[in-house]
């Protein structure tokens, strides 16, 4: 299937669409717990329920109309039906909320590993959103790998520390503040290293 071009506007709403939708979920029935099949559950687990479907069809809709998926899109839907299969499954919030480490593990992972042989998989994902020299791109990815690192410590640390509210919040809002705050910190890399396409 040939890649189509997508209103930006239309493809940020899929994106981040079921995080919001997650985020007022959970805010409408956080204090109430609900009786199915005589199992009780509380509301956290009953939005998480909601959101796994919400994700798939986002990301199925993404696929439809653009006819191509990122590799970072497919491992986070089949990373949220595990983990939020989980939480539901066993009616344990813990795995949902382990689910954003283990993300940014596994892509702090991978970074790295491409690192270790001396290449930047970031290159390959993004290259033709942001065209950079070779040095460019792994000074990048050198900085996003240590960058998932934390974020996958933080997630850690919030989760088991704080209150559930406290970890919706962050993982609403935390997280994406916190990517793109990382980005817009790359300015002078971006500067010092970008690639006129007019020039490729």
């Amino acid at each position: 299937m040939a890649e189509k071009k997508l209103n930006p506007a239309v493809k940020l709403a899929l994106e981040i669409g079921p995080v919001i939708l997650f985020f007022i979920g959970y805010l409408q029935v956080r204090d109430r717990s609900f009786t199915i099949g005589g199992t009780e559950y509380d509301g956290f687990i009953i939005v998480t329920a909601l959101f796994v479907p919400l994700i798939l069809l986002s990301t199925g809709l993404l696929w439809w109309l653009t006819g191509k998926l990122s590799k970072m899109q497919i491992v986070t839907a089949v990373l949220v039906v595990v983990f939020g299969g989980l939480s539901v499954w066993l009616n344990d919030d813990r795995f949902f909320k382990m689910k954003p480490t283990m993300i940014y593990a596994l892509f702090a992972g991978v970074l790295g590993f491409g690192l270790l042989r001396g290449e930047s998989y970031l290159r390959h994902v993004m290259e033709e959103v942001m065209p950079l020299e070779r040095e460019g791109w792994m000074k990048l990815t050198r900085r996003l790998t240590l960058f998932f690192v934390a974020l996958a410590v933080t997630n850690e640390i919030v989760w088991r520390t704080m209150s559930t509210d406290a970890w919706v919040n962050f993982k609403t809002f935390g997280l994406t503040a916190a990517l793109f705050a990382f980005f817009m910190s790359q300015g002078k890399l971006f500067q010092k290293y970008g690639i006129e396409r007019d020039k490729r």
